[in-house]
Order: structure tokens, then C-alpha cells, then sequence
């Protein structure tokens, strides 16, 4: 039972990402420079696993205390864990969680900045920025989405092989913004059940600022993006041909679209948020095999 409920409020099945990020920033590193360091890849996940958790619970924490938490209706994939609402876990056990989760990836980061480079340090202060701030601040602006795009998509590639090669190369850079897409429409999907009760909290995300319709264009229209950003790179040379296996997750990818653009029909947009998840996740993964391949033949 204690388990379960620390796996409620760290949101256990959304842990699946970061493996996906880590997978796909060191495949690439791999197939680029022909580096693989199994302690330092471990490592820089743990980093990378403690970064989600620590945003996960502050969410958890800061959605409970503005009450946005007991208006929302749930889904499996928004509208809270319900953890702190139900009385499982206290706001200030998932307060501690979530900070005691960011000091804890400090260390990891001044190692890698250590040995790789300083050029790492601007990469952690941004993704640092936008876990603390995402909730209680970022999320009262408009278009929120852009946050955990970069700061729990793009650079966490980005640090993943950085922390293999010690450096930034024009191919990962490109790769990087496929999962900044991915996270980006993640969330935005995410937030179109839980519209009526953001704005009761004075959040902007964009169904709420544009309308769910227009939301709902943007997110086909990065959707549709995202794949031919991945043919594109293909095309001019910066991705290899295997990542176009990526391209397999475009039947999942239309029925998410299909949900976006049907947002008041729960029969659709529910299975629509659940292939979104597909494709967030299958998409780095095939793209992580695609550069593996590509090393390999």
C-alpha cells in the first residue's frame, strides 16, 4: 500500500518517458561519435528519472493547494492522482518529494558539468527553471506547453548526449525537437478535460486562451510537423534512414488527432489521449532502434 500510493503521487506509469528520452539521447550519441558509457548513460538517467518525479510531485503538491485537484474529473491520463485529495500522501510529503528529488539531481549535474564541460550548466538551469516554475507560475502564462517541451523533452535529449560526448552537434539538436514536439502535444492533449477547472485557478494553457478548437489545430498541425521534421532530417542527411521506422506510429497518431479535434466526445478524445501516449513514447523509442541500426549496417 505505501508503495502504491508514492507511485500515485510520482505519477509511476508517466516514469515511462524519461526511459524513452535516455534511450533515444544515448542511441544517438552512439550512432554520431561511437560513444557508449554504460555508468555514465545509467547515471544521467537517474538524473533524468529524478527530474520527472520532482516535477510530478511538485505538480501533485501545487494543484492540491489551489484546489484545482478536488474540480477536476479524472481520466488515466489527467486530472491528478488523486494521492493528496484521498488522503494517501500529505501535501508536505509531496512538497519534500518533489524538492528533495531536484537536490538530489544537483550532484549528478556538477559531476557531468565536471568532466564534460561547462557548457552543460545553461542546459540544467533552463530545464531546472522549468520544473520549478511550471506549476505556480509558468502555467498562468500563456501557452504553458512550451515548458515541458523543452525543459522534459528536447534538452533532456540533449543532456542525455551531452553527458556521452561532451558536446552539442547540429544532429541532435534536430533530433532533440522531435521530443520537444511530443512532450509538448503530451500536455496540451492532456489539459482539454481539465479546461473548467484551470480557469477556475487562472491557468492559460492553450485550450483554455485559443479554445479547445483552435487547441486542437495547433496540436494536429505539430503532430503532422513532427513527421515531416523526421523526413525532412532523413532527407538532408542529419537523421539516418532507419529512424523513418518512427514513422510506424502514424496509425496511432491520426486516432490521437481525431481525438483533439473531437474534445467534447469523451468516446474519442480518452482513446485519442491514449494513443497520444503511444506515440510520445514508441516514436523516440523506433527512433532509438533507427539510430542503433544505423550504427550497426
Amino acid at each position: 500500500m505505501a508503495v502504491k500510493r508514492w507511485l500515485m503521487v510520482i505519477r509511476g506509469p508517466f516514469l515511462l518517458l524519461p526511459i524513452a528520452l535516455a534511450f533515444l539521447g544515448t542511441s544517438i550519441a552512439w550512432w554520431y561519435d561511437g560513444v557508449f558509457h554504460l555508468g555514465h548513460a545509467l547515471l544521467a538517467f537517474l538524473g533524468l528519472l529524478l527530474a520527472h518525479i520532482s516535477v510530478n510531485a511538485l505538480n501533485e503538491y501545487f494543484d492540491y493547494k489551489s484546489g484545482v485537484d478536488l474540480k477536476t474529473q479524472r481520466t488515466p491520463f489527467s486530472g491528478g492522482s488523486g494521492a493528496l485529495p484521498d488522503g494517501l500522501v500529505s501535501a508536505r510529503e509531496a512538497l519534500w518529494l518533489g524538492w528533495g528529488s531536484l537536490i538530489a539531481i544537483v550532484p549528478i549535474g556538477i559531476y557531468f558539468t565536471l568532466i564534460k564541460g561547462w557548457q552543460l550548466f545553461p542546459l540544467l538551469i533552463i530545464a531546472a527553471i522549468c520544473i520549478i516554475f511550471y506549476t505556480p507560475v509558468i502555467l498562468k502564462h500563456n501557452w504553458p506547453e512550451w515548458a515541458p517541451g523543452v525543459g522534459l523533452g528536447a534538452l533532456p535529449v540533449l543532456g542525455i548526449y551531452f553527458a556521452q560526448t561532451g558536446e552539442y552537434t547540429l544532429p541532435a539538436i534536430i533530433a532533440s525537437i522531435i521530443p520537444g514536439i511530443l512532450v509538448h502535444n503530451l500536455l496540451l492533449l492532456n489539459e482539454f478535460p481539465d479546461m473548467e477547472a484551470d480557469a477556475t485557478v487562472n491557468r492559460k494553457t492553450l485550450p483554455i486562451t485559443i479554445g479547445p478548437r483552435k487547441a486542437g489545430i495547433v496540436y494536429s498541425a505539430l503532430m503532422i510537423m513532427m513527421y515531416v521534421w523526421i523526413i525532412g532530417a532523413v532527407i538532408a542527411g542529419q537523421m539516418p534512414a532507419f529512424t523513418l521506422i518512427a514513422l510506424l506510429t502514424l496509425p496511432a497518431a491520426v486516432k490521437a488527432i481525431q481525438g483533439a479535434r473531437n474534445y467534447s466526445d469523451p468516446s474519442k478524445l480518452i482513446p485519442g489521449m491514449a494513443n497520444n501516449v503511444m506515440v510520445v513514447l514508441l516514436t523516440q523509442v523506433l527512433m532509438g532502434i533507427g539510430y542503433i541500426l544505423a550504427r550497426i549496417f
